[in-house]
């Protein structure tokens, strides 16, 4: 019954019109923005080392709650499959469930047991100053999301400079640009209605791949995160979200007004 309905990205917009049978043209994409005056190239390596992260080592990095959408579990499968020599942090914090809190729990220890690499868990919602430091550290950001409708995690580490090995969905490939600003690993889920991927452990062996081959190239790394950071500004700023978002109001009255006055000639 709405006039109108705002999806952050053109995935969610399939979904709303698949699973709400919701007309197209009711339907308009204006993507999730980020303030980029926050998110940006920090370097403070005291605020690794309090983390217990050696600053003078690469380190692979994940943020997100400990939940199946944000895919954690496949991401520590991929862990032993990395290069040696590399750091992985993980800002998982805030499981849904106790249940996969314990499980996140057994799968990292038996990751640590399974590589020589060390992996720093923070199991905490890191607060934006300090994490805007520990993205602008990293050679990388990883997200194994299984579904994403956008993915604002993917935008923060651009705007902070470095770049990105995502799964290529939901809205990931409209942020992300394969080739450009990172990485987009490819993704089958079981079904249209189990995003859970087909072949979970080929999908763990993809995304290690696709993080040890941006390893190996560190200044392909810092092209793409220059790359990312330059979307973000352009693209992705509150400003130019907050315009489009007014427009869409004003389109939208304006059409509202229309019909009513054609009520008013019959």
């Amino acid at each position: 019954n709405a006039d109108g309905v705002i999806a952050v990205s053109q995935g969610m917009q399939a979904d709303i019109m698949h699973l709400y049978d919701v007309a197209p043209e009711k339907i308009r994409v204006i993507y999730n923005g980020i303030d980029a005056a926050c998110y940006r190239k920090v370097l403070n390596p005291d605020i690794l080392a309090s983390f217990g992260i050696n600053p003078h080592k690469p380190y692979v990095m994940f943020v997100g709650r400990v939940t199946r959408q944000k895919g954690i579990i496949h991401l520590i499968h991929a862990l032993p499959h990395l290069e040696e020599g590399v750091q992985i942090v993980l800002c998982a914090g805030a499981p849904d469930t106790e249940a996969i809190a314990h499980e996140m729990s057994v799968e990292v220890k038996r990751a640590q047991a399974g590589t020589s690499n060390e992996i720093i868990w923070i199991p905490e919602m890191v607060p934006p100053e300090r994490l805007v430091v520990l993205l602008s550290h990293a050679a990388l950001f990883i997200c194994p999301s299984i579904y994403e409708p956008f993915g604002i995690t993917n935008l923060e580490a651009m705007a902070c400079s470095i770049p990105v090995v995502a799964a290529a969905v939901g809205g990931i490939p409209e942020v992300v640009i394969h080739g450009q600003t990172g990485s987009l690993v490819p993704f089958e889920p079981v079904s249209d209605t189990d995003p859970a991927p087909r072949r979970p452990d080929q999908y763990a062996r993809d995304l290690a791949a696709a993080v040890n081959e941006l390893l190996r190239a560190p200044e392909r790394r810092q092209t793409m995160g220059a790359a990312g950071r330059r979307r973000v500004e352009a693209h992705f700023g509150w400003e130019a979200i907050a315009r489009q978002t007014l427009q869409y109001y004003a389109d939208l009255r304006a059409a509202r007004l229309d019909r009513k006055n054609r009520k008013g000639v019959h």
